[in-house]
């Protein structure tokens, strides 16, 4: 549970996965495997960073104990330690580093798929290969930085097949969103382009009405399409900031309604993805929050 040792064990996994990837597609099942162990375990270092606490199963005592330095009160070995699986890793992680790690739960949990179908099942998806593979290097950079680790040090002697890697990715998503743009203001030419001005505005303001969002989880907030300039719905998650008790407001995607653009990811939103304070108070944000059952249960 040291972080020493989850930061070497992490680099030994990559360094090997490198080495697998730049094998070609006979090597490519070891490539993902290596590459996810290394990202969790570089996620597991830095939550250890923090207290080793952060990486057992909140629910096994005698792994508590152990993360706790109360090891010897537990009844099991520390090699039987329960920690948490590489997808709470990373939750835990980006709900920390909202802003440093941009790789959100949904474009994360493809690592964990591939990397699991070759630890149990000795397969993959041949065709996902290079973007698991990248974004396992785009979720390790910001944690390298995080933990002061010399990335020189950590990638070694592949230092270029990793730029080249990241490089590519975002040349890739500069060319999908521009794509994506481009459709979008075809679509809204083609939809409205016949109207008369006053005859579109009023068209539009029906169908681009802001949706009703809960106020805990799950938000919406009204922000103008960069395609066609209509309103659209900035769907994103509320959180607490406890320094200030402030609730800012954390974007993942964007649709409108008018063009059918649909963005995801902070890549594609750009300056969208910006996280902002919104008018709500913690009573309001609190609102429909339920207490854990478990909690409660055999009380």
């Amino acid at each position: 549970m040291q972080p020493e040792q989850l930061k070497i064990s992490s680099q030994r996994w990559m360094s090997g996965a490198l080495t697998a990837f730049s094998q070609g597609p006979e090597s490519y099942d070891f490539a993902v495997h290596h590459a996810g162990v290394a990202a969790e375990h570089l996620l597991k270092a830095y939550l250890a960073s923090l207290h080793p606490a952060l990486i057992v199963e909140g629910k096994d005592f005698n792994s508590l104990l152990h993360a706790t330095g109360h090891g010897t009160l537990a009844s099991i070995d520390l090699s039987r330690a329960k920690t948490i699986g590489v997808v709470e890793a990373h939750a835990r992680v980006h709900g920390i580093l909202r802003k440093q790690l941009p790789i959100d739960a949904k474009t994360f949990l493809p690592i964990a798929v591939a990397r699991n179908g070759v630890a149990h099942l000795g397969i993959h998806d041949v065709t996902e290969v290079q973007i698991v593979f990248t974004t396992c290097l785009r979720v390790i950079d910001p944690l390298l930085a995080e933990l002061q680790i010399d990335p020189r040090t950590y990638w070694g002697d592949y230092a270029q097949l990793h730029d080249m890697l990241i490089a590519q990715h975002v040349e890739e998503a500069r060319i999908a969103l521009e794509s994506k743009l481009v459709k979008a203001r075809a679509i809204f030419v083609q939809r409205y382009g016949h109207l008369a001005t006053k005859e579109r505005e009023a068209v539009l303001a029906t169908i681009t009405q802001p949706q009703p969002s809960p106020t805990h989880g799950d938000h919406v907030e009204e922000a103008l399409c960069p395609a066609c300039g209509s309103r659209g719905g900035l769907i994103g998650e509320t959180y607490v900031l406890t320094s200030d008790e402030g609730v800012y407001f954390a974007p993942y995607a964007f649709s409108c309604a008018a063009c059918g653009l649909d963005l995801d990811g902070d890549e594609e939103l750009g300056g969208l993805a910006e996280e902002v304070p919104i008018d709500m108070t913690l009573d309001e944000y609190y609102a429909d929050w339920e207490p854990d059952e478990d909690m409660y249960r055999d009380r």
